[in-house]
C-alpha cells in the first residue's frame, strides 16, 4: 500500500489556492490541514478544498504531529520566520519562491534543515515540468551544441494596488523576487551560476519597489537576457540558441506545456507537448513526495545549491541598484 503524504498549507492566499487544487489531484497526496492568521479564512479554505483540519495560527499547524510536509505560501518577507517555525517542530518544508529575501537568511535556513535532517526545497515548480526536463535532455544530449544566447522574459501588467503585496516593500514586493526569479532560474539551469558580468537597469517606483528591470548576464562564450516587470505586457517567450540549433518555449515559458527543437538552419526537428495534469503544480508535489519516499533531504531537480546560487545573483543585482528590503 502506497504511503499517503499529509500536506499542511501555511497561509491561504491566491497561490495557496492554486497549490491546494494540485494537492487534491495527486493520488498519494492529502490536503490534511491549513492555517491562516484569521481562523475564519482558514475554515473557508478548508471547506473549499476539503482539508481535514484548519488552524487560526501557524504555530498550531506546525505542531500538528500528523503532517508530513508543509507548503509555506505566506508573503516573501515572512518566509524566513515561517520556515524556521516549521523546522522547530520537525516539519519538512516546500517554500514558495522566492524562498527568502536574501542569501544570509537562506543560508541560515539551510543550516537548520541539515542539522535537523529535514527536507527543504524552494517551490520553483517550473524546474519540475516535463517540458523543462525535455529541454534539459535535448541540451545534455548535444542537440543544440554549445549555447550562445538565452532570452527569457517575464512581464505582465498589474494594476497598481497599494494593498497588494506585489507593491509593498515591507512584504518583499517588487519584480525581482516575484518575477525575475523565474528567468534567472531558467538561465542558470543551462549556463550555470557564474556569469562574468551582470548589467542591469531598474525602475524603482510605486511605494518603493522595483517595478521592472532589464538584465544582461555575460558568460564566457554566451549572453543571457531578460526583462521583467509589473507595468509591461510581454509575450514571455524563451529561446535557447546554440551553435547547432535552438530550443523554443511557447508564450509564458515558465508554465507552458510545449517546447520545440530546431536545427541550426532553423528547420523544425521535434516537439514535446506534455499537458498539465491539473495546473502544473502537481509535478513539484510529486517531486517532493518522491524525495520523501526515498529519504532524500533535498530535491534532485531543484537542489538547495541552485536556490542559493540564484539568490546570490539576485542579491548582487540589488547591491548594484542600492536597493534593500525593510528589516535587512
Amino acid at each position: 500500500m502506497e504511503k499517503i503524504f499529509n500536506w499542511g498549507i501555511m497561509a491561504t492566499g491566491k497561490i495557496a489556492h492554486t497549490f491546494a487544487k494540485a494537492v487534491n489531484y495527486v493520488p498519494d497526496a492529502k490536503l490534511y490541514a491549513c492555517a491562516s492568521r484569521n481562523s475564519q479564512k482558514a475554515k473557508q479554505f478548508a471547506d473549499e478544498f476539503g482539508a481535514e483540519k484548519f488552524y487560526g495560527s501557524y504555530e498550531e499547524l506546525a505542531a500538528d504531529p500528523e503532517i508530513d510536509v508543509i507548503y509555506v505560501a505566506s508573503p516573501m518577507s515572512c518566509h524566513y520566520e515561517n520556515v524556521k517555525l516549521c523546522f522547530e517542530h520537525g516539519k519538512n518544508v516546500l517554500c514558495e519562491k522566492s524562498i527568502t529575501l536574501n542569501v544570509s537568511r537562506l543560508e541560515e535556513l539551510i543550516s537548520i534543515a541539515k542539522a535537523k535532517d529535514l527536507f527543504f526545497m524552494e517551490a520553483m515548480w517550473t524546474k519540475c515540468l516535463p517540458v523543462f526536463l525535455k529541454a534539459k535532455q535535448w541540451f545534455d544530449d548535444g542537440k543544440i551544441g554549445k549555447i550562445k544566447a538565452i532570452r527569457a522574459d517575464f512581464s505582465n501588467a498589474v494594476e497598481f494596488d497599494p494593498q497588494d503585496r506585489l507593491f509593498r516593500p515591507e512584504l518583499g514586493g517588487g519584480a525581482l523576487l516575484d518575477l525575475s526569479v523565474y528567468p534567472i532560474s531558467f538561465i542558470t539551469a543551462f549556463l550555470g551560476f557564474e556569469p562574468q558580468e551582470i548589467n542591469s537597469s531598474v525602475n524603482i517606483a510605486g511605494l518603493g519597489v522595483d517595478m521592472d528591470e532589464a538584465v544582461i548576464m555575460k558568460y564566457k562564450d554566451a549572453y543571457a537576457s531578460f526583462v521583467s516587470g509589473f507595468d509591461i505586457d510581454n509575450e514571455n517567450r524563451a529561446v535557447i540558441v546554440g551553435t547547432d540549433g535552438r530550443i523554443a518555449f511557447d508564450p509564458w515559458f515558465f508554465c507552458t506545456d510545449t517546447v520545440r527543437l530546431y536545427d541550426k538552419n532553423n528547420r523544425f526537428v521535434e516537439e514535446s507537448k506534455t499537458p498539465h495534469l491539473c495546473n502544473g503544480y502537481e509535478f513539484e508535489i510529486m517531486e517532493v513526495q518522491n524525495c520523501l519516499a526515498a529519504g532524500l533531504k533535498e530535491s534532485r531537480l531543484n537542489p538547495l545549491s541552485d536556490t542559493l546560487n540564484n539568490m546570490k545573483i539576485m542579491d548582487s543585482l540589488r547591491r548594484s541598484w542600492n536597493f534593500s528590503y525593510e528589516g535587512e
